[in-house]
């Protein structure tokens, strides 16, 4: 593994780290209701990149750790949310994730939509709390964009265009892939990245530039690794998109054109950072990272 590689391995771990003790401490404690299956879902592992993002765009500008910890672990509880229901039967209908029974498998159906419900609402409860350090006015605009990011202008919505194409008459073209999974998966990762942008009081548009970038590689080095890639290091069942005969970057590019498309979002992420300097590094690193990774 080359330096660079290590280094960022290094980092993100570190985040992860950060963030999941933020979230022991923000999710409800043993015994209170939904507290064992929210725990499952929320701390059962991950890369923690959205997490990394929220962070790292705070540290650009020299945000309070505490404030950039709640962005953080809000948006590591919208996306556990989004893979709980993701998971279920009527969706993509998954035993597995990050290596561990899903929720509606380990419990049930019910427990899964009410544990999905149940970290929406504590993403929002997290950035709006008064003891958060957060000044009123910041924690409006942010809620408002998360809402945004994470509702029918942003995941969701790209998630009911999923759902659509797999009945529709004919597959998608590569613009309206590029469009949902714009919503789908970039979203969040836009919110993330900007977020730091937001409580430093910034502007925030080369930051969403950025993570539209980095999300589109980091969706389309997903499809790569769903084609090609080791279910094991994955802990989730691959092969899915072939199987249901969905159209993707892979199917449209081929492997080789979809990785090098990647790389050229990858490279075009890391020169819109470079208004920062070599306070971005880690960030750069995370775009070198969204298109090497294995898993």
């Amino acid at each position: 593994m080359d330096p660079r590689t290590l280094k960022f391995h290094a980092v993100l771990s570190q985040a992860a780290t950060r963030v999941e003790a933020a979230l022991d401490g923000f999710l409800p404690k043993a015994g209170a209701p939904l507290a064992e299956p929210m725990r499952h879902a929320a701390l059962s592992g991950g890369k923690r990149m959205r997490a990394f993002l929220a962070m790292e765009s705070a540290a650009l500008f020299h945000v309070p750790a505490a404030q950039a910890l709640r962005t953080a672990a809000a948006v590591e509880c919208v996306h556990a949310y989004s893979l709980v229901h993701d998971d279920l039967p009527c969706m993509d209908d998954d035993a597995l994730r990050r290596g561990k029974p899903t929720v509606h498998v380990k419990w049930d159906e019910a427990t899964a939509v009410l544990v999905g419900d149940a970290l929406q609402a504590l993403a929002f409860e997290i950035l709006a709390a008064p003891q958060g350090g957060i000044e009123p006015r910041l924690q409006v605009r942010l809620v408002a964009r998360l809402a945004e990011a994470a509702g029918p202008a942003g995941m969701v919505g790209g998630q009911a265009l999923d759902v659509a194409a797999e009945a529709a008459a004919a597959p998608l073209t590569l613009e309206e892939i590029t469009a949902l999974q714009g919503l789908k998966t970039g979203a969040l990762i836009g919110w993330a990245a900007e977020s730091g942008a937001i409580l430093g009081k910034s502007d925030s548009a080369p930051l969403r530039a950025y993570a539209a970038d980095l999300g589109l590689a980091f969706q389309i080095r997903d499809d790569i690794l769903d084609l090609e890639g080791d279910p094991e290091a994955a802990g989730k069942r691959l092969r899915k998109d072939e199987a249901a005969g969905k159209a993707t970057f892979v199917t449209l590019l081929g492997p080789g054109g979809a990785a090098q498309k990647a790389r050229e979002l990858a490279a075009r992420a890391c020169d819109v950072l470079a208004p920062y300097g070599s306070a971005a590094e880690n960030l750069r690193l995370a775009a070198e990272f969204a298109v090497a990774r294995e898993s």
